[in-house]
């Protein structure tokens, strides 16, 4: 059966993490991704953080499944007219260079269109229009400058990032979204058009609540907040959960750095926890019986839990609790994960061959179409499409040679 994107041609000028992440989905839905790359060296995260010597990088695997490789001298008179005929023959371009590094290789937005009036140029920055738009950016400061850094860690603690990639792999989501709208939308217009996601635009989209949160810091403190005291911002609130029903991490056995699970307290669930707790006598109690009764006494309720989670596995309490619905998810570390069957089983987590790394493993898509099932495959190595690549452009294999001659490919 076909797949989603079949017949979609994405010209992937992305790098690091962005936007590789966004022409990586797009590749996983059926579209032929052409990755351009620098040749010798490729993308930087071939080499960066290598685990087996001579191999490509987990970095860059993770990023770049079921794509093409090409290599390309951007700065080179014959490369820039391979990556031209690339744009003719392509739906969309993807690009996440610093401000102005592409215009300055002469492919601006109006030489694409001049090239391919249908084709859609899809950029990432780390800055929107305004006073920041030439500064660079990264993951953490994406973090930092979108809202999240500063909403994120204990009350008297410092600022912290997420160890999800929300900055960069983040907005290539978001990017893919955009990329998607605009080919739906070019199928009535006929024409493409500039797609273009901010780092810490993206940030912020995923901080709403906490914008929520600073409006309503206007009529006073915020009751849901397990903090102490309340300034002019949100301020961090640990691992509360931000939301309207009050949750907590708790430590349970055997007391590992990974031995916790995240529990919710909900009004209809206040009666079957304090059962399983073996505190009965505090359902009724005029103390505790209501959500606005026990909201003073949160930290008190969560204790009262954690003595009972404290006697049992993660995995038990798990068990226990969703079976009278009670909202909880145990911690999950890296290894918990990388170790689930069922994840294998399902195929998020594929086993991959690798010519030169051997087996690994790859996160396959989060996005599940029901009429195009997805087929993992394995990155492609430095160049490895080239000659399959410039002979469907028409070129032949002597002047193939020539490209490789000039230094061109």
């Amino acid at each position: 059966m076909s797949q989603a994107l079949e017949g979609v041609r994405v010209l992937d000028l992305g790098h690091v993490q962005a936007g590789p992440t966004a022409t990586q989905l797009l590749a996983y839905m059926g579209a032929d991704v052409i990755k351009v790359e620098m040749p010798g060296r490729g993308d930087i995260t071939r080499g960066q953080l290598r685990d087996v010597e001579g191999a490509d990088s987990l970095y860059f695997t993770m990023l770049n499944s079921n794509k093409r490789s090409i290599t390309v001298n951007l700065k080179s008179v014959k490369g820039k007219k391979v990556i031209e005929a690339l744009a003719r023959q392509s739906d969309v371009v993807v690009e996440n260079f610093g401000p102005g590094v592409l215009d300055r290789q002469g492919f601006t937005w109006e030489r694409f269109q001049e090239l391919n009036p249908r084709l859609i140029y899809a950029s990432v920055k780390g800055f929107g229009p305004g006073p920041y738009a030439e500064c660079k950016a990264y993951e953490n400061i994406a973090q930092c400058m979108g809202g999240a850094a500063s909403t994120t860690g204990l009350e008297e603690g410092s600022p912290l990032v997420t160890g999800a990639q929300i900055g960069d792999s983040g907005t290539g989501v978001h990017l893919v979204a955009g990329i998607l709208a605009a080919l739906f939308q070019r199928e009535r217009s006929g024409r493409g058009q500039r797609v273009e996601v901010a780092m810490t635009d993206a940030v912020l989209n995923l901080c709403r609540v906490k914008m929520r949160d600073q409006q309503r810091l206007k009529a006073g403190p915020l009751p849901e907040y397990p903090n102490r005291a309340f300034g002019e911002a949100v301020p961090r609130a640990g691992n509360a959960s931000g939301g309207g029903q009050p949750g907590s991490a708790l430590r349970c056995a055997p007391g590992g750095p990974d031995d916790w699970v995240y529990v919710i307290i909900q009004p209809p669930s206040w009666a079957p926890l304090m059962r399983l707790c073996g505190r009965e006598e505090l359902i009724k109690d005029p103390l505790y019986a209501t959500p606005e009764a026990r909201l003073p006494h949160m930290s008190e309720c969560f204790s009262m839990v954690e003595t009972w989670t404290r006697s049992r596995s993660k995995f038990e309490v798990m068990k226990a609790l969703n079976e009278v619905d009670v909202p909880c998810g145990p911690i999950l570390s890296m290894k918990d994960i990388y170790e689930d069957r069922s994840l294998y089983e399902r195929g998020y987590l594929v086993e991959i061959d690798h010519p030169e790394r051997g087996r690994y493993v790859q996160i396959g898509t989060p996005i599940n179409l029901s009429l195009s099932p997805v087929v993992v495959k394995r990155s492609p190595l430095l160049g490895e499409h080239t000659e399959e690549i410039l002979a469907s452009l028409g070129y032949d294999k002597e002047a193939i040679a020539e490209l490789r001659k000039e230094g061109a490919i």
